[in-house]
């Protein structure tokens, strides 16, 4: 009998154990009660604060917090400043047109001030994502668990074999994302967020004079949108803006897909989503304004859990630029 309770005992422990690592490493809803109260409310007063006066920054801000999980998983290195010995990730070529750093640092130093060395910059980027896109409907539109921590490593070669390419076919795209945990259903969905900010013609332009380096246009763009789109981009060297959605370019909505069925995304990984039969199909479904909310909160909370550091990996960097001392 005391041999039974004692194995009992150990088993309970064990299990306790067990149990008690597993909680410590994951993310969680309101990771931060009882050690800085009102972090959301913080950021969100923030982030709306500066979307209200530039609503370029939710694109900005949601594609930071994308480019910040697809290399080395979130964890703030986007945020990090090259250095003498260090080019940073902020260097590479597809992060040079991020935007919003000030916004997070404006967060960070409120959040220092009430609670030093507590909230992580990574959590920041992931609040700040979502406030800025919620600002639009006035309520936050997913659920942020935090519990993030930053990491201290960030190298301008790793930014381009994890991002995926404006260039990419479907193929390339779904495994892009299938090494981050995520899947075909993520792909199309967070691909929505194209529905939101501006491309640069040299990401594209190649479908309107020489895609596949004949000096053709890509057979499958609209006639009518390649012209127009050559009227934005004169030539192959041309870098201007140009709206993904031209239909309600600063609005988060579906009009995405709505293009996307008309031939008109921007990007040729755009027009990949219409070359497999289910993304294509679920394409369809995702013009339902609420099906698509509802599917592109289920995915941004998926993108927030890769790669994530907790626990004691990584550490609560005091300024989101530079790692601790």
């Amino acid at each position: 009998m005391k041999i039974c309770n004692l194995l009992i005992i150990m088993v309970a422990f064990l299990a306790s154990s067990v149990l008690g690592n597993y909680q410590s490493n994951v993310l969680s809803p309101n990771y931060y009660w009882g050690s800085c109260d009102g972090v959301e409310e913080i950021v969100r007063e923030i982030t709306w604060k500066r979307v209200a006066a530039n609503n370029t920054l939710p694109a900005k801000l949601i594609r930071m917090h994308f480019h910040d999980c697809f290399v080395r998983g979130c964890d703030g290195s986007v945020l990090l400043d090259s250095t003498a010995n260090n080019t940073a990730e902020k260097a590479a070529i597809p992060n040079l047109s991020l935007g919003g750093f000030d916004v997070i640092d404006e967060i960070k130093k409120a959040l220092e001030l009430k609670c030093p060395r507590t909230v992580s910059c990574a959590d920041i980027v992931a609040l700040a994502a979502r406030d800025a896109v919620s600002y639009q409907f006035r309520r936050s539109m997913w659920e942020v668990l935090t519990g993030r921590k930053d990491g201290n490593i960030s190298r301008e070669s790793e930014v381009l074999p994890n991002i995926p390419s404006p260039f990419s076919n479907f193929s390339t795209l779904n495994q892009n994302f299938v090494n981050k945990g995520l899947d075909a259903r993520d792909l199309v969905v967070l691909s929505g967020a194209h529905t939101i900010g501006v491309g640069h013609c040299n990401l594209f332009s190649n479908r309107l004079y020489n895609f596949t380096g004949k000096g053709d246009q890509d057979p499958s763009l609209n006639r009518n949108y390649a012209t127009f789109l050559k009227r934005k981009c004169p030539n192959l060297a041309a870098t201007s803006a140009v709206n993904m959605d031209p239909i309600t370019p600063t609005k988060f909505d579906t009009n995405y897909y709505v293009i996307l069925k008309r031939n008109e995304g921007l990007f040729q990984s755009d027009a990949a989503l219409l070359t497999n039969t289910s993304a294509k199909s679920f394409v369809n479904r995702l013009i339902n304004p609420s099906l698509f909310l509802s599917e592109f909160a289920r995915s941004m909370v998926r993108l927030g859990n890769v790669g994530v550091l907790t626990g004691d990996s990584g550490e609560i960097r005091e300024n989101c630029r530079v790692v601790n001392p």
